[in-house]
């Protein structure tokens, strides 16, 4: 397996099975982990409600002492799994992960995996942008697994987690694990191949420090990785990385900027939906992730919003090695309005109460995947903020959530309400400005971010199915670039002195029907002329530089 395509690269064993591939789906091949909507899937049957996976695989017995762990990337939005007719649990929701420890349900022969997935697109549960009737801005729906399942050996005595938090400035580094058990922790860090730590610790939690001269904080223009080797118990070896690397808001001459590392930086980001014609949440090949960054920081990008879908690992792990900040959002639940959550709000109309509300089941839910979410993506040092509401969609107790998730991780930003609808817990003046360009006034309160803008569209003549969907149409390459230029020249670059943190342009790639992306949706043609996208991100630079001197 390639190193960079490992299903969990924060926390690295040599003991495990890959079980993509060929299972038979209600009678019928599908590849996993496509959805059995996505063409790569190769599944020709009916789409149901409910459906049956099954995979037969044989399995040597573990070694004495061992155990096997079963792990299941994302299965969309209810799964129930027994193994050889024994019955190993469920787990609600779309897009976390979950495992079970199967040592005792495993034969010494053939082995019977059996998974029931049951997605009836609930709003009561994250769904993000998926519908039962594609259009627009709403697209094809997914079910069942759609992550990659493996087995994984592991000692009796094993760790659970491991993460690490890394400060810049002093070279110090907190570490928090947890394990089945007690028992003893050995940690080596390595800068490049130099060893720089190594400690024993009988504590599930402590620090250490990098000596100055290896101390080489994570920046776009230098994503420094440190590894580390942690062994526990003297069997259990896990393989892991960190970075030092900060994020906050502090006043610059009276103008409270977004500093990385306690530097000024412009987050000049785009969009990114994550979504592939071939495999629609995941692509053909892990490898897909790192084009898309590496085409977006040759135009000069250094961040991306992930939109309202949380990715595979792989993702993340690319945006750590590549250097490319990232906004993640929370997914979405609850109702969606297009006259109260996008229309009326584009328009001007943005006055909507977010009530404070007595939290219901969904409302609970959605807290505890939000939860969820930021303690599986914590370890990775690209992530700098998060979403919690995008325009209203399921909106409740914005300011409750705000505190929940900061003091859950206070090394992120938090956008509570991007584009509208904001209570007063936030780090962000949040906007959304479509359809025109605007004078932006940010206030001397907190960092404006223009958290979706621009939508330009260019129709490279694409089959697909239905209208198409932007914000306005170009009939060229030279006319959409022309008409980006003129956004950040009339609307971006003016606002920067006074305040403006970032701009998030959309979109990296065309999805379905909505065709205001950079690229088309298979990535086969870039609709911007590159040079110029580049020169634009320059003078974004340069103008905040100016700015903060």
């Amino acid at each position: 397996m390639n190193k960079d395509t490992y299903p969990r690269p924060l926390m690295r064993r040599d003991n495990i099975i890959m079980l993509d591939g060929i299972w038979e789906l209600e009678g019928g091949d599908i590849n996993v982990p496509y959805p059995p909507q996505a063409p790569l899937s190769g599944y020709g049957g009916e789409i149901k409600d409910t459906m049956k996976y099954v995979l037969r695989f044989t399995l040597e017995p573990p070694s004495e002492g061992m155990r096997v762990l079963m792990h299941f990337g994302a299965v969309d939005q209810v799964a129930k799994v027994t193994l050889n007719g024994a019955w190993l649990g469920s787990h609600e929701g779309g897009y976390m992960g979950f495992s079970f420890d199967v040592t005792e349900k495993l034969t010494g022969g053939l082995n019977v995996l059996e998974v029931e997935a049951t997605d009836s697109l609930s709003h009561f549960y994250p769904y993000g942008k998926q519908t039962q009737k594609p259009s627009g801005m709403w697209y094809t729906p997914v079910s069942g697994i759609w992550q990659s399942v493996w087995l994984e050996a592991v000692p009796a005595k094993h760790m659970n987690s491991i993460s690490f938090t890394g400060d810049p400035a002093s070279g110090k580094v907190a570490w928090e694990a947890s394990a089945n058990c007690d028992g003893t922790y050995e940690i080596c860090v390595y800068a490049s191949d130099t060893p720089v730590v190594r400690f024993v610790s009988d504590e599930d939690a402590g620090s250490f420090t990098i000596p100055p001269e290896h101390i080489r904080p994570w920046s776009p223009d230098d994503p420094f990785l440190y590894r580390v080797r942690v062994t526990f118990c003297g069997q259990d070896a896990v393989r892991s990385y960190f970075a030092l690397r900060s994020i906050g808001i502090k006043s610059i001459g009276g103008v409270p900027r977004v500093c990385l590392n306690g530097e000024p930086v412009f987050l000049h980001g785009v969009l990114d939906q994550g979504y592939f014609p071939e495999g629609i949440f995941v692509p053909s090949d892990m490898s897909a992730y790192e084009e898309d960054i590496t085409r977006l920081r040759e135009m000069g990008f250094n961040t991306i919003r992930k939109h309202i879908k949380v990715e595979p690992e792989a993702f993340y792990y690319a945006c750590d090695r590549l250097g490319m900040l990232v906004i993640q959002d929370m997914v979405n639940s609850g109702e969606y309005s297009f006259w109260r959550d996008s229309l009326l709000p584009t328009l001007g109309f943005t006055s909507r109460n977010d009530r404070t509300e007595e939290p219901d089941e969904r409302m609970e839910f959605f807290v505890k995947h939000m939860q969820e979410t930021a303690f599986r993506l914590y370890g990775h040092p690209c992530i700098i903020a998060y979403t919690i509401f995008n325009e209203g969609w399921g909106q409740f107790n914005s300011d409750s959530c705000y505190d929940t998730l900061k003091n859950l991780d206070p090394t992120r930003l938090i956008d509570s309400a991007s584009g509208w609808f904001a209570q007063s817990r936030t780090d962000f003046d949040s906007l959304h400005v479509y359809f025109r360009t605007k004078k932006l006034s940010p206030s001397p309160e907190r960092p404006m971010l223009l958290s979706e803008c621009g939508g330009f569209t260019l129709d490279m003549g694409k089959k697909r199915k239905g209208l198409s969907w932007g914000y306005g149409r170009s009939r060229s390459s030279e006319k959409l670039t022309e008409r980006i230029e003129a956004m950040y020249e009339k609307m971006v670059i003016p606002a920067i002195a006074s305040g403006l943190c970032g701009s998030i342009y959309t979109q990296l790639s065309d999805v379905e029907n909505e065709i205001n992306g950079l690229f088309t949706y298979d990535r086969s043609c870039c609709k911007v002329i590159p040079e110029r996208m580049a020169a634009i991100s320059q003078k974004l630079y340069s103008t905040l530089k100016k700015s903060v001197k």
